[in-house]
C-alpha cells in the first residue's frame, strides 16, 4: 500500500486498493489520513473524497497539535491556582510585589492578617465572584470596621482577584458591579498662626525643626525626621527624597514611591533660616541634622516627636485646636497654600498624595471661591 507523507509530524494520506499513485485521482476509493495526535498514539481517519480533503484534515490537526500545549497548559494553570486556598494564592503573589515600600508591605500584612485571612483565607480561588466580594464588605461592615479600614482591605482584595482575572481563574471580572465602601477622609484640624507659633516653640529646639519642616513645606513626620542639608537644591527648594520608617528605624523611600523617587517643596526663608541655625548650633552627621541621641550613626527615632508631643498636649500650656495630632502642623501647609490661591494639583504633589481626589476631600473646604464668586467672576470677563 502507497502513501505520501507530508512535512515532518504532520502524517500521511493513502488509499487502500490496488491503484498505484499516480491513479488515485481517478479511482472512486476513499482517501484515507494517518497521524499521530497529542495522546501520541497513531491514528485513522477515513471517508476523504480528495486528495485535497485529506490534506486540509491533516493541517487541520496539525494547528490543533500547536495549540494543545498552550491550551493544556492554561488549563493546568486554571486547575493548579484555582483550587488553592486565597490565602496560599495570595502569599504567591505579595512576592510580585516589589514596588511596595516597607511601610506599605506592614500595612498589606495588617489587612491580610486582621482582615483578609479570617474571613477569606481558607477559600478556593475559583470560587470568588461578586457576591462573595460584596459579602466580605458587608462582614467588615457588621464589625464595625472604619470607612478607611474598609475602604484599603476591599483594594487589596480588588487586586489580588484581578490578577487572578488576567490569569484565566474566571470568565468574568470577580470584581466588577460591586461597590465599594465610600471613604470619605475627616477635614482636617487647621490651627491658626498664633496657635503654630506657641506650638513650635513648646518643645526642645529638634521639635522646633520638625515643626517648622511640616508647617512650612507640608513634611510627613518621618520625612522631617531625616531632614539632610544636601537636600537644598536651591535657596527656595527642598529635595525630600526619603523618611525614617518607624517599624525598621531606617530610611526609607518616600510613602508612594519607589526607591531613589523624590518630591520637591517649596521651601520658606524662614524654614532655611531654622535649618541653617539648627546645623550651626548642632552640627550635621553626612548632612543629617535628627540623629539617635545616643548614637549619631542612627536616624532620630519617632517616639523623639511624639513623646513631647504628647507632653506639650498634657501641659495644657499651649493652645492646641480640640482633635489636633502632631501631623496636623502638616495640615498648616495645605492651609496656607490654598488660601493663598496656589493650585490644589500643585499641592497635591508638594504633599506627596497618591491621588488629588485625597487632597480634594480633606481640603476642599479651605480653597477660596464658591459658585457665586465664580459667576460674578466670568460676569466681569464676559461683560469686559
Amino acid at each position: 500500500m502507497a502513501q505520501d507523507s507530508l512535512a515532518r509530524g504532520m502524517g500521511s494520506f493513502f488509499k487502500e486498493c490496488e491503484h498505484t499513485r499516480s491513479r488515485w485521482s481517478k479511482c472512486p476509493h476513499p482517501y484515507k489520513i494517518r497521524y499521530r495526535p497529542t495522546t501520541g498514539r497513531q491514528a485513522e481517519e477515513s471517508g476523504f473524497e480528495t486528495q485535497d480533503g485529506a490534506i486540509g484534515r491533516l493541517l487541520e490537526i496539525c494547528n490543533e497539535k500547536k495549540a494543545a500545549p498552550q491550551s493544556q497548559s492554561k488549563a493546568e494553570r486554571i486547575r493548579t491556582y484555582g483550587e488553592m486556598p486565597f490565602e496560599e494564592y495570595v502569599e504567591e503573589w505579595k512576592a510580585g510585589q516589589r514596588h511596595l515600600a516597607v511601610t506599605s508591605v506592614g500595612h498589606l500584612d495588617s489587612l491580610l492578617k486582621h482582615h483578609l485571612y479570617p474571613a477569606l483565607g481558607s477559600r478556593r480561588m475559583n470560587s470568588f465572584d461578586h457576591k462573595v466580594v460584596d459579602g466580605f464588605i458587608r462582614t467588615m461592615e457588621r464589625k464595625g470596621a472604619g470607612l478607611a479600614t474598609q475602604s484599603n482591605a476591599f483594594d487589596k482584595l480588588r487586586a489580588v482577584l484581578l490578577d487572578a482575572y488576567r490569569l484565566g481563574l474566571y470568565p468574568d471580572n470577580p470584581v466588577a458591579g460591586v461597590k465599594p465602601p465610600q471613604y470619605n477622609p475627616a477635614r482636617a484640624v487647621i490651627l491658626s498662626l498664633e496657635q503654630l507659633r506657641g506650638i513650635r516653640t513648646a518643645g526642645d529646639d529638634a521639635f522646633t525643626l520638625i515643626v517648622d519642616l511640616m508647617s512650612g513645606c507640608g513634611l510627613r513626620n518621618g520625612e522631617a525626621a531625616a531632614v539632610n542639608l544636601k537636600n537644598i537644591v536651591a535657596d527656595d527648594v527642598y529635595r525630600v527624597a526619603e523618611q525614617t520608617i518607624m517599624s525598621t528605624r531606617q530610611y526609607g523611600p518616600l510613602k508612594h514611591r519607589k526607591p531613589g523617587e523624590y518630591r520637591d517643596v517649596p521651601l520658606p526663608a524662614r524654614v532655611r533660616e531654622t535649618i541653617e541655625w539648627y546645623a550651626q548650633k548642632y552640627g550635621a552627621f553626612d548632612g543629617y541634622l535628627l540623629r539617635q541621641p545616643t548614637d549619631v550613626s542612627k536616624p532620630y527615632p519617632h517616639h523623639g516627636m511624639d513623646n513631647q508631643w504628647r507632653r506639650i498636649k498634657a501641659a495644657g500650656v499651649v493652645d492646641i485646636p480640640e482633635g489636633m495630632v502632631l501631623y496636623g502642623n502638616r495640615h498648616f501647609f495645605a492651609s496656607n497654600c490654598l488660601s493663598s490661591g496656589i493650585p490644589i494639583t500643585d499641592v497635591a504633589e508638594w504633599m506627596g498624595h497618591k491621588s488629588l481626589d485625597i487632597t480634594f476631600k480633606v481640603y476642599r473646604h479651605l480653597m477660596p471661591g464658591s459658585i457665586s464668586s465664580a459667576a460674578k467672576i466670568l460676569n466681569l470677563n464676559l461683560a469686559a
